[in-house]
C-alpha cells in the first residue's frame, strides 16, 4: 500500500515534458505525495512502442511501493531464469535465476513487461489520481525561467506556467537543448532491429519463460516472454555503419533483417521469421552530462543519460529518477534545493550506467566467439557468477525508497 503524504508548505506547482515512463512516474511519485502536476506530451494519444521493457528488482521497488505491484504482476512475465546462447550452435549457459532468487535476494521479482501495457498503468493510475493532468498534442519548444517559475512554450503558440519544469522528453529533448544547447551523439557503428511476435508462432522448444541472451562476433540478439506469456519480444543488435537514423519507429522488412543475421541459429531465424513488421534503429552514444540542472528546470530519463540498451536499465534509471524526485521535493519543499538534491542523488548513479551499457557492446560482441571452442573459455570467464555480480549486484541492490537525498 502507498501512503499519501501531504508537504507542510506551499506546494509547488511542477510541469513535466513528456507522458513516457519517466515522466509518468515522476507524477505518479509527485502526485501521491500531494503535489500539483500537470504533464505535456507531444503525441496525439497516449501509446507507447509495440516492444518489450526488463524491469530489474531496483525498478520494480519503485513501482510496487507506487501501488502497481498487482497490475504489474498481473500484465508481466516473472521469468525463470536468464541464459547465454552461444549465436551458431545454440550452446547454453544459465546465466541468472530471475524469479525466486530475485525476490529473495534483492525483494523484488525481475519482470519482462510489454512497454505499452506499463505504459498504460502508469497513464491510468496518473488521470485518476489527477484527472485532466495529462495534456495530449503538446510538444515543448522551448522555455523561459525566472525566480518565480518557469514557462513552457508549446507548438501551437500556447505557455504555460509552473514552480518547476522536469524535461522528461526522451533522447531528442527540447528541454536539455534550451539548457544545455545540441549534444553531438556519436554513432557507434551498431544498429537494432526490434520486433514482437505471438508466443504461439514459435517452434514449441522456444517458448519458454527465460530471458536469452544469443552472443557472437559482431552482434548479439536478446528475447524475453511479455504479456503473461503471450508474446515474445526479439531485439537483434548487429554491427554495420550504412544507417543512422536515432528512432524507434522506422520500418525495415524480415528480409534484411534475416540477412543482418546470416549464420545465426536457426532458432534466432526462427524468430526472426515470426515478426510481422520488424523496426530498426542505430544506436548512438552521448557523453555522461556533468550537470542536469539549470535553476527551476532539470532532466529526467533518457533526456539526461540516454544509454545504450546493453544493460536493460534505461527505462529502469528513469523510474529510479522519478522516484527520487519526488522524495526530494517532499523533503526540501522548495523547488531549486529539491532539485539540486535530486540531481547528486542521481548523476553518479545514471552516469555509471550510460558507461556500463557501453562496455557491454565488446563483451557481447567479441570477435573470440567466432570459435566454438574458444566461445566456451570466453563465456566462461565473461559471465561466471562473480564477474555477473560485479555488472549487476549494484545495480540490483538500490534502494530508491532509502537512498540518501
Amino acid at each position: 500500500m502507498y501512503v499519501l503524504y501531504r508537504p507542510a508548505m506551499t506546494t509547488p506547482h511542477i510541469l513535466i515534458a513528456g507522458a513516457g515512463i519517466g515522466g509518468l512516474t515522476a507524477a505518479l511519485a509527485l502526485l501521491r505525495r500531494g503535489f500539483d502536476v500537470d504533464v505535456y506530451e507531444q503525441a496525439a494519444e497516449l501509446k507507447e512502442v509495440g516492444a518489450g521493457v526488463q524491469i530489474s528488482a531496483n525498478g520494480n521497488r519503485a513501482l510496487f511501493t507506487l501501488g502497481l505491484g498487482d497490475e504489474l504482476k498481473r500484465l508481466a512475465v516473472e521469468a525463470d531464469g536468464k541464459e547465454i546462447r552461444l549465436w551458431t550452435t545454440g550452446q547454453t549457459w544459465k546465466l541468472f535465476d530471475l524469479g525466486a532468487e530475485s525476490i529473495k535476494r534483492y525483494g523484488f521479482p525481475y519482470l519482462t513487461v510489454y512497454r505499452p501495457d506499463l505504459h498504460a498503468i502508469l497513464a491510468g493510475v496518473v488521470s485518476a489520481a489527477k484527472p485532466g493532468c495529462i495534456h495530449l498534442g503538446a510538444k515543448a519548444v522551448g522555455l523561459y525561467q525566472d525566480e518565480s517559475g518557469v514557462t513552457l512554450r508549446l507548438a501551437a503558440g500556447e505557455t504555460v506556467r509552473g514552480d518547476a519544469l522536469i524535461g522528461a522528453d526522451g533522447v531528442h529533448s527540447v528541454v536539455r537543448q534550451a539548457l544545455f544547447g545540441a549534444d553531438t551523439p556519436q554513432f557507434t557503428g551498431v544498429i537494432a532491429w526490434r520486433g514482437v511476435m505471438p508466443m504461439d508462432g514459435l517452434p514449441r522448444h522456444l517458448r519458454r519463460n527465460v530471458a536469452t541472451n544469443w552472443v557472437g562476433p559482431g552482434g548479439h540478439v536478446v528475447h524475453y516472454p511479455l504479456r503473461a506469456g503471450t508474446l515474445m519480444n526479439f531485439v537483434g543488435i548487429i554491427e554495420r555503419d550504412d544507417w543512422r537514423v536515432e528512432s524507434w519507429n522506422v520500418r525495415g522488412d524480415r528480409e534484411e533483417c534475416a540477412r543482418d543475421f546470416r549464420g545465426w541459429n536457426r532458432d534466432v531465424h526462427a524468430m526472426i521469421e515470426a515478426i510481422d513488421v520488424p523496426y530498426k534503429w542505430a544506436l548512438l552514444s552521448r557523453e555522461p552530462m556533468p550537470a542536469w540542472t539549470v535553476g527551476r528546470t532539470t532532466l529526467l530519463g533518457d533526456a539526461s543519460h540516454a544509454m545504450l540498451p546493453l544493460l536493460a536499465q534505461g527505462a529502469v534509471m528513469a523510474i529510479e529518477d522519478g522516484f527520487i524526485l519526488a522524495r526530494c521535493f517532499e523533503k526540501y519543499g522548495e523547488v531549486e534545493p529539491a532539485l539540486r538534491a535530486y540531481e547528486q542523488a542521481r548523476r553518479e548513479r545514471a552516469n555509471r550506467c550510460v558507461v556500463g551499457s557501453a562496455a557491454q557492446a565488446k563483451r557481447f560482441h567479441n570477435q573470440t566467439l567466432s570459435d566454438a571452442t574458444q566461445a566456451e573459455g570466453y563465456i566462461d570467464r565473461e559471465w561466471n557468477e562473480e564477474r555477473v555480480k560485479e555488472r549487476y549486484e549494484w545495480l540490483f541492490q538500490y534502494d530508491v525508497t532509502k537512498v540518501e537525498i
